[in-house]
């Protein structure tokens, strides 16, 4: 497997609270946001079908609703 890393913006109350969440669960926070996104991905798949492991966004990804 291969690894990426990704930089996020965040809201310094949102971190402080998912924060306070992982260390709750005995985590670190980049392990709960793991956590996080692997559950979102298990609930849309559940939801939508799997995900293509080669994902090409023109197939794969419907245009946001905003």
């Amino acid at each position: 497997m291969t690894l990426k890393s990704v930089s996020i913006r965040i809201e310094k109350e949102m971190l402080k609270k998912i924060g306070y969440i992982a260390d709750y669960e005995g985590r670190s926070v980049n392990s709960h946001i793991l956590v996080l996104i692997r559950e979102n991905i298990k609930s849309f798949e559940s939801e939508n079908g799997e995900i293509d492991g080669n994902i090409r966004p023109e197939v794969n990804v419907k245009l946001s609703r905003k």
